[in-house]
């Protein structure tokens, strides 16, 4: 994370009852934690954090990712926390705005669904700390620091391991939305199994709808329709959606590729591997260093600072119960393409860098 000049970070007192009493009406928020002026244990809080998501936590691996960073600095640094969940992009204002009045250490937004609330409410607010992670405004006010990752190299690594064992030689994403942001796991994908056999060629579906990062049902649509089509290596990158493609995959129409956390168990011995994505990791560290005075800027995280990943690079990976497991020669060209990546000898294009 860039650093700029350390700043003295307020201390502020508890919401109020009533406040939280209208939040809670209006947006559907959902309070981790304890209230008033105490931490879960009872002490006296040294400080709060409220951390804002998208979408209610409940079955999304990534905000619970999330949520578990946010606990622990939480628990290590004696602080209230608070985690206002949101439902639409209205509930997203509401609950930042309602953040803000509450007046804590810090505000953390996660997910690109809060950048436009990010690149605005800050500036009216320039004396409050906020933190976005997975998104970063343009501009980017002052107040507001971003830890972002770099999910392109590891969706491309999984493309390898695809493009390795594919038999059909052809391979696919039932991914949530069509934009550059999302486009980091599919585009990647494809770049990565062409790496290793250009005749595999990758099929991109979309779930799409209202609720596409929740919507089970049309994912399992979509991951049918790459099954009639011979896919045999199915990325799914669709949180809460997920559970549809695990559906398909289950029946033995293809091999999938979980995201975010180990999800190899959502269809036993027909997931191949995961894309991780440490974000708890990368709030705890960024919350960290914002009560430290290091504040602004932004802060990647990549293969090279273990942000991203795979299981098969973890070293759990044989009782990690992901099919990567029993291929080793896959593994090691994982390895060494991930070193490539390190070393700047391989570079995976960014679809949302424009």
């Amino acid at each position: 994370m860039n650093h700029v000049p350390r700043r003295t970070i307020r201390r502020r007192g508890p919401v109020a009852a009533a406040l939280l009493a209208t939040v809670v009406g209006l947006t559907a928020c959902a309070d981790t934690g304890s209230s008033g002026d105490s931490n879960a244990s009872g002490e006296k809080s040294a400080g709060s954090i409220i951390v804002i998501t998208p979408n209610p936590v409940g079955g999304n691996n990534f905000l619970q990712l999330a949520v578990d960073g946010a606990k622990k600095v939480a628990a290590d640094k004696n602080l209230d926390l608070k985690v206002f969940e949101s439902t639409d992009p209205t509930s997203i204002q509401q609950n930042v705005e309602a953040a803000v009045r509450a007046k804590p250490d810090i505000v953390v937004g996660v997910s690109f669904s809060l950048q436009d609330a990010f690149a605005t409410v800050p500036k009216d607010n320039p004396d409050q700390q906020f933190l976005l992670v997975d998104a970063c405004p343009d501009p980017q006010p002052e107040n507001v620091t971003c830890a972002s990752f770099r999910e392109h190299e590891a969706a491309y690594l999984a493309g390898v391991e695809a493009g390795l064992l594919s038999q059909s030689k052809k391979i696919g994403v039932v991914a949530a939305l069509d934009t550059p942001f999302i486009r980091r796991w599919v585009d990647p994908f494809a770049a990565g199994a062409a790496s290793v056999d250009p005749a595999v060629a990758s099929t991109p579906l979309f779930v799409g709808g209202d609720n596409p990062f929740g919507d089970p049902a049309r994912g399992k649509a979509q991951a049918q329709v790459l099954a009639d089509q011979g896919a045999d290596q199915v990325l799914a990158a669709a949180s809460g959606s997920n559970v549809g493609t695990f559906e398909v995959a289950a029946t033995g129409a293809f091999q999938a590729y979980g995201v975010d956390v180990n999800q190899c168990d959502a269809a036993k011995g027909h997931v191949v591997d995961n894309v991780l994505k440490h974000v708890d990791v990368a709030l705890e560290g960024a919350v960290n260093e914002i009560l430290d005075g290091k504040t602004g800027g932004a802060k990647e995280f990549g293969l090279k600072e273990n942000g991203v990943g795979l299981t098969a690079l973890e070293d759990d990976v044989k009782s990690s119960g992901c099919l990567i497991a029993d291929h080793p020669d896959v593994i090691a060209k994982v390895k060494e393409v991930q070193q490539q990546i390190i070393d700047g000898k391989v570079t995976v294009d960014d679809p949302a860098a424009g």
